[in-house]
């Protein structure tokens, strides 16, 4: 990339940014269905088709914060740890977004993350899509899990015990995770709103999730290792 490229990627990326928090912070305040597209245009200071040449829809404005999360338990599944089986890296990843207290686990009491998953919960049209981003969370955590136990033989080399080719149970395994860490999160957020904070609510979190994920893994045997 030369200078003259970085440099417009990087007045891009101000100008994305600046639409965003805009965007965020007008939302919280009013409500997500209460402010227009023409508002935060001007709240940024931008045209509203400046707007919509950095985020398609009104949704996205709020949405494209998760972006980085897209795929993420396909991921790890994929990149696990030598002899790691799927479903223990994902429990140890889980665990581990706890400790840092990231957003994604509900485990974080910052106001405006709070603030922020309240809207999205509270507001039809964010939670329809936000439904739309799980099922393709699942479809790739499917297709990650059926890798994951095409590669696993047993003594005589034959596929792993319950896997199936038609790959009905990879994705009835990812449909259970993924609800497993909506429910987990919603949970955490939750307790967070209750007035705890995230330090004294970590330890039940904590619990919850181990808690939950062995339950997965009674029933998911092909993907407990």
């Amino acid at each position: 990339m030369t200078g003259e490229q970085g440099l417009r990627e990087r007045k891009r990326q101000r100008t994305h940014d600046a639409i965003s928090a805009a965007a965020i912070s007008l939302f919280v305040e009013r409500g997500f269905d209460r402010v227009s597209v023409a508002e935060v245009a001007a709240a940024a200071e931008v045209s509203k088709p400046t707007l919509f040449k950095y985020f398609a829809t009104k949704e996205d404005l709020v949405l494209h914060r998760i972006a980085d999360h897209r795929g993420e338990s396909a991921r790890v599944v994929h990149g696990r740890h030598p002899g790691e089986a799927p479903l223990a890296a994902l429990r140890r990843h889980f665990l581990d977004g706890l400790d840092r207290h990231d957003p994604v686990t509900g485990l974080n009491d910052d106001p405006q993350v709070l603030a922020y998953h309240g809207m999205v919960f509270s507001t039809p049209s964010l939670a329809a899509r936000l439904a739309g981003h799980a099922a393709a969370e699942e479809a790739a955590l499917a297709d990650a899990l059926d890798d994951a136990a095409g590669t696993r033989r047993d003594e005589r080399g034959r596929p792993a015990a319950g896997a199936r080719p038609d790959g009905l149970t990879g994705r009835l395994a990812a449909a259970q995770i993924v609800a497993a860490q909506r429910v987990l999160a919603r949970d955490n957020w939750r307790r967070l709103t209750e007035g705890r904070t995230a330090t004294r609510a970590h330890p039940e979190a904590v619990a919850a999730a181990d808690h939950a994920f062995t339950l997965l893994g009674a029933g998911l045997a092909p993907y407990r290792g």
